[in-house]
């Protein structure tokens, strides 16, 4: 049975005036629309009191099980509003799809499909008027779910919080598409094969924070890891998914199985034959890369992700020096392919893929 998220109205919504001011300079991921969207599972009853309410603080007891074992998932995905006022969703349902897979991962209950869309899409309905218009802003929403049982016994929570919240985001590039420095991690590792890689929960990024502060201190925006057993196979960023374009026209990318099936992934793969790029899910050794720029084989280098959509990369450092891509400038396939997708997230492409999933 889907879950119903009725709304129940802030009785101390901000302002026009207040609202307006946060959508001319939202930043990212500072400030929050007026609701949420919650629900509750219990081992006894399942899933039950599912309402958008008011935002605010949850209270949590000291010995709240997502305090001491770390039992979270969560998702990222973006509402986009239209030329005509419309507001969509991009491929929702596979957001909710990976939500499911990270649930079973963390030994925590799984929200039907029908039931994450519901929730997303009663919170959008509700905190429209934050759907910023113009640009690439867009409405950042953030589904999650934690273990909120009392108890510090080492098992499956059988008490469960799932909350969707909400917040207005601007252009990440707001000056152009500017390409980074990503520094290559030989110390630390991301994920290891039968472990939480695949899953998207939070004990995978804080395990990379130390890995990007030295990414920090070595003039980097990021970090690239390589794999937890031979440390050669290029694994993924800190955050987002990785690829390679080759001077033969093909779009390659690291395989799955540690590394997180990014939707946005997912959609430059289909994208890529329409561009006249050949799609290619392999393993690819970091010698591979290295050699490959030095010698042109590869051509161009990029990032994706929810919130950049794609990032080009000009170079990556190590402790033996720097080898820039190409001319370290946003390669061509790269903005072409950021182009094609934000075109179709905000409706100026036609989607041929049915992709996008309208709410208002």
């Amino acid at each position: 049975m889907t879950l119903k998220f009725d709304l129940q109205p802030s009785p101390a919504p901000r302002s026009d005036a207040e609202r307006e001011a946060v959508l001319a300079d939202p930043g990212f991921g500072v400030n929050f629309t007026d609701h949420m969207a919650v629900a509750t599972w219990t081992a006894a009853d399942g899933w039950a009191d599912s309402a958008v309410v008011p935002y605010g603080p949850f209270q949590l007891d000291p010995a709240s099980a997502v305090l001491h074992y770390a039992q979270e998932i969560f998702e990222g995905m973006k509402a986009y509003r239209h030329a005509d006022g419309s507001v969509w969703l991009f491929r929702p349902e596979k957001n909710a799809e990976r939500f499911a897979v990270s649930a079973r991962r963390l030994a925590l209950p799984e929200l039907p499909v029908e039931s994450f869309v519901e929730a997303v899409e009663a919170l959008v309905e509700a905190d429209q008027a934050w759907v910023p218009a113009g640009g690439e802003a867009s409405l950042y929403l953030r589904p999650f779910m934690f273990a909120s049982e009392v108890f510090l016994g080492v098992r499956g929570a059988r008490k469960v919080q799932f909350c969707v919240i909400a917040s207005p985001a601007g252009s990440y590039f707001s000056g152009g598409v500017q390409p980074v420095q990503i520094w290559m991690s030989r110390d630390y590792t991301r994920a290891a094969p039968g472990g939480t890689g695949a899953a998207k929960c939070g004990g995978n990024y804080a395990a990379s924070l130390v890995a990007q502060a030295e990414a920090a201190e070595h003039g980097c925006s990021q970090v690239l890891f390589t794999d937890a057993v031979e440390r050669k196979w290029v694994d993924e960023l800190g955050g987002m998914n990785v690829y390679f374009v080759t001077a033969d026209d093909q779009l390659v990318t690291p395989a799955l199985g540690t590394i997180l099936e990014g939707v946005t992934r997912d959609a430059i793969l289909a994208l890529a034959p329409e561009l006249g790029l050949t799609p290619v899910e392999r393993r690819v050794s970091l010698e591979e890369v290295l050699e490959g720029c030095r010698t042109g084989a590869i051509t161009e280098i990029f990032a994706c992700g929810t919130a950049a959509v794609i990032t080009p990369i000009g170079a990556l450092k190590g402790l033996d020096g720097t080898t820039a891509v190409a001319d370290g400038e946003p390669g061509p396939r790269t903005l072409e392919l950021r182009q094609a997708l934000l075109d179709i997230q905000y409706g100026r492409r036609e989607d041929t893929h049915g992709w996008m999933h309208r709410v208002i």
